[in-house]
């Protein structure tokens, strides 16, 4: 299993498919791809075999939104921590990052620049485009998030992004950002109010990126009118919005009504009460859904107590919860990974394990056009893990990228 050109048989184990879960399962590999999957356990002549001892096989997570990791900020320069050393990015951070979510994991995900100046955002996504090049990474970075910086100004909307970087959407700015990234930017993240939203939302489509609605304070109008133009998903539902809000006239109702606007949400036990995540599941279903970490680089950090740039200090507990010190002080982020998300979204909302692995692995798949993984198919890449689960949590044993063991819990 150190080569990504060998024969493998994956057997006896709990194979998570779309609709259902193969309980005596096997996945047959074949140089990176897998080449079967089926019930019972098949002699396959010439295989390396590995017994699953009944646990679990699924896909390898996708997750969308990833900030940073283990002391590592995709973007250095704006509301994040000085843990990085000198503060500048480099290739080997980002595979430091990418290890790390292995182990979590996590086989595909974005690297996500949020609001910032230009050089920086230029700068970070040029080193980005040269990392998901470095063949160690097994390409498990297929694309790039940027989530603003055409988002709402307004205090509570723009949440920790840096007020002064704000700004409306400026078509030629972008495409300096875009090129700079390799035309690798798959999914961007836009307030529907600001001047000039809806043709920056048509254009985007043009280039097949998908747009999603965050940070903003929409109305229903402007809302359909952004999704009428290209808009297909809503950032983070439930966070990135004021406290204080119109009852009935806010962003979220509009987002959760229509059927044509797919959502995302972080379901870490923190940014959203059980009874959130029971409403917002209900009215979209599992195939509308994509579950997030938006995961900071304190994720993977040990609990403690940090002090980030402005001199404030924040906590994090040993359960994960990031967020400022003092009494009331509200969340800085999340540093919770994604397969506590689909732990937790099976324990508030009585869903199943298949439709919890679908919000993590198919959808993101599916909505990003990624065709070659998010499933256990003949024909995709061999990105997959193996886990048990006990006590509400899933706990990861072994993950697989391109056909190639990168973490194993021996």
């Amino acid at each position: 299993m150190n080569s990504k050109n060998t024969l493998l048989k994956i057997y006896n184990g709990q194979v998570i498919t779309p609709s259902h879960i193969i309980k005596n399962g096997t996945v047959v590999i074949r140089d990176g791809i897998i080449e079967a999957v089926t019930d019972g356990d098949p002699e396959v002549k010439g295989a390396i075999e590995l017994d699953a001892k009944g646990q679990y096989i699924a896909p390898g997570l996708i997750d969308i939104q990833v900030n940073g990791y283990n002391s590592v900020s995709f973007c250095l320069e704006g509301a994040e921590n000085t843990l990085a050393g000198n503060g500048e990015l480099t290739v080997s951070d980002v595979r430091k990052v990418t290890e790390g979510l292995w182990k979590e994991g996590v086989t595909t995900y974005f690297p996500t620049l949020t609001t910032n100046g230009q050089d920086l955002l230029l700068k970070n996504f040029g080193i980005l485009a040269k990392a998901m090049n470095d063949p160690s990474l097994l390409g498990s970075i297929p694309g790039f998030h940027l989530e603003g910086p055409y988002i709402s100004a307004i205090d509570g909307y723009r949440g920790a992004h840096p007020l002064e970087f704000v700004r409306k959407p400026d078509w030629k700015e972008f495409l300096e950002i875009y090129k700079a990234s390799g035309e690798k930017i798959l999914l961007i993240t836009v307030a529907p109010e600001i001047e000039g939203a809806f043709e920056f939302i048509r254009k985007c489509r043009e280039l097949g990126i998908v747009v999603s609605l965050g940070h903003h304070n929409g109305t229903a109008g402007q809302i359909k009118q952004a999704i009428d133009y290209g808009a297909g998903l809503a950032t983070h539902l439930g966070n990135g919005c004021a406290n204080m809000m119109n009852r009935h006239h806010n962003p979220i109702w509009p987002q959760l009504a229509d059927d044509r606007l797919m959502i995302s949400f972080i379901a870490d036990g923190f940014h959203l009460p059980p009874e959130i995540l029971q409403v917002f599941y209900k009215t979209k279903s599992a195939e509308n859904i994509i579950i997030t970490s938006d995961i900071t680089s304190y994720a993977g950090l040990p609990a403690g107590t940090y002090k980030i740039k402005n001199g404030q200090t924040i906590e994090k507990t040993v359960e994960g919860n990031l967020r400022f010190s003092g009494q009331g002080g509200g969340l800085y982020g999340s540093a919770t990974p994604l397969h506590k998300g689909v732990a937790h979204i099976m324990k508030v909302t009585g869903c199943g394990l298949v439709n919890a692995i679908q919000m993590t692995t198919l959808n993101p798949a599916h909505v990003h056009h990624l065709n070659d993984r998010g499933v256990l198919e003949p024909g995709k890449r061999a990105d997959l893990i193996l886990f048990t689960i006990g006590n509400d949590q899933i706990l990861i044993q072994k993950t697989i990228v391109a056909g190639k063991e990168v973490y194993s819990n021996n």
